[in-house]
Order: C-alpha cells, then structure tokens, then sequence
C-alpha cells in the first residue's frame, strides 16, 4: 500500500494511482494518435457546438 501523498501538494492520493493515471493517458493518447479516422478541426468544432448551444438557448427561451 502506498503512503497517502499531501492534497495540498498532489493530485492524487497516492503514488499508485498517479501511476495508473498516467498509463491510462499515455494509452488514450497514443489510442488517439493511431486512429486513422479524420481529426476535425478546431474552428470547426467550436462553430458546431456554438450554433448546439444557441439552438438550446433558443429552445428554453421560447418556452
């Protein structure tokens, strides 16, 4: 068992677990690096979830 890390200090409890994170990371990093779907571009992204929350603004403001 590992010794509890200082909260004030660390994001995690313990060194365990900042181990197992940052694997899990590396792994999903590197899962999304290897995908060979197309990556969508920043300002298109933006653009898209800027006309999703208008529309949701719009739906509540019309009630």
């Amino acid at each position: 068992m590992d010794a509890r890390l200082d909260p004030l200090i660390h994001e995690f409890d313990t060194l365990e677990d900042a181990d197992r994170y940052d694997k899990w990371f590396r792994a999903e990093v590197e899962a999304s690096l290897s995908d060979p779907a197309p990556s969508i571009a920043h300002d298109q992204v933006f653009a898209e979830m800027d006309a999703l929350i208008a529309a949701k603004r719009k739906a509540r403001n019309a009630r």
